[in-house]
């Protein structure tokens, strides 16, 4: 992969190609950025950039037949380890090794995908995957041998966050003290949810999010699209570019989301003493948790962001609002309800009916519970 197809972080290209340049790789390091700002794409760039020997930071100078290899994603001492979860050909023990195929066409296909689209990929939309013990064995047994090109080895481990503390304690000593010339590369969206443990022992880099401008001209060139429709979808994305490459194929979980949300809202208004809106709660909260727990998740984490917007419209930060409802649902009239007399404790229920989805809580329960909650925080009074 050449850094130059990567979208924009210019300044981290420079920062790793030239501490291989200079001779001094961390053993240990951890990308952490939001979805869609490249940290995958970089940690594969930056891989071939130290095994193939590559030079004046660009991936084309160094071995040629190393080069080829990566352009297949088939090179021996580049390893990866990512969530997995039980599918219809495996039945038991999921390891990333027995999904490589698939992981192989994610990357061809969507290599800024998110968490969800892999399990899109997998068939899997239901369920949520971890990095495990079993993984944690594989990991161990790959780094053991010796370098098949007798250079580097290079364990790249995406969304780290999802190791789980069996997985995470069998590999404490091995990140801290790896073989000879073994790199691991941790790529995280959600730096506070890796164990303290795991993130001492690594150094630590954040990419931000892409710039409006690297999106519109990236889908300019990608999708042919005009500069005002480029710019239009850019804007929506915030940074994003795994989310403008789905509004342009229309195919964004966020119009279903939309629809989702704008029928909660709306339910929970009428809620106060209205027992029929209160059926309509209860309706909507089975019906969401029908859904996969990673669907559920990925709607809160929607709904977060909805009145973020709306907190930030409602205070005049009109240059920071991107949301563009398609549902001809009004934020400029929903925004007055949300503001710092409610947001704090929107959010912090949120988050809570997240955690508890997370870690298998009945969701219908969690969701009825957070929807009656929201009924009383729509009606709080600005302070």
């Amino acid at each position: 992969m050449l850094f130059k197809d990567i979208l924009g972080q210019d300044h981290i290209k420079n920062h790793l190609t030239q501490s291989v340049d200079n001779g001094r790789i961390p053993h240990a390091q951890l990308f952490v950025g939001p979805e869609g700002c490249g940290t995958l794409p970089m940690a594969i760039a930056y891989a071939q950039y130290i095994l193939c020997k590559n030079s004046g930071g660009e991936n084309n100078t160094g071995n040629e037949s190393c080069n080829i290899k990566f352009k297949n994603l088939s090179h021996p001492d580049l390893h990866f380890a990512f969530p997995v979860t039980t599918t219809g050909s495996v039945k038991s023990h999921p390891v990333s090794s027995l999904f490589l195929t698939e992981w192989r066409q994610l990357l061809k296909e969507q290599p800024y995908g998110n968490l969800f689209d892999w399990y899109k990929v997998l068939g899997v939309e239901n369920k949520q995957g971890q990095i495990g013990v079993d993984e944690a064995q594989d990991i161990v047994k790959a780094l053991s041998l010796k370098a098949y090109e007798g250079g580097y080895k290079v364990m790249i481990i995406w969304m780290a966050e999802k190791m789980n503390a069996a997985a995470a304690n069998k590999l404490l000593k091995l990140i801290e003290e790896p073989p000879s010339k073994t790199i691991f590369i941790l790529i995280a969206e959600e730096e506070q949810n890796i164990l303290n443990t795991i993130r001492s022992r690594c150094q630590i880099l954040h990419f931000p999010v892409l710039s409006e401008n690297v999106v519109k001209t990236a889908l300019m060139q990608t999708y042919d699209l005009n500069e005002s429709e480029a710019q239009k979808i850019a804007h929506q994305a915030n940074g994003n570019y795994n989310k403008a490459c789905d509004l342009v194929y229309h195919d964004s979980e966020d119009s279903q989301f939309e629809d989702w949300f704008v029928m909660w809202v709306r339910s929970a208004f009428k809620a106060k003493g209205n027992k029929a809106a209160i059926h309509d709660i209860i309706t909507w909260s089975e019906d969401i948790a029908k859904n996969g727990r990673e669907i559920q998740k990925q709607f809160l984490h929607f709904c977060m962001d909805f009145f973020r917007q709306a907190l930030l419209l409602n205070y005049g930060a009109t240059d920071l609002v991107y949301l563009e409802p398609k549902t001809g649902f009004k934020l400029e009239k929903f925004a007055p309800f949300v503001h710092n007399g409610n947001i704090l404790d929107i959010y912090d229920a949120l988050q809570d009916a997240i955690y508890h989805i997370e870690r298998n809580g009945n969701s219908k329960i969690i969701l009825t519970d957070l929807s009656i909650k929201l009924t009383r925080l729509l009606h709080a009074k600005q302070s």
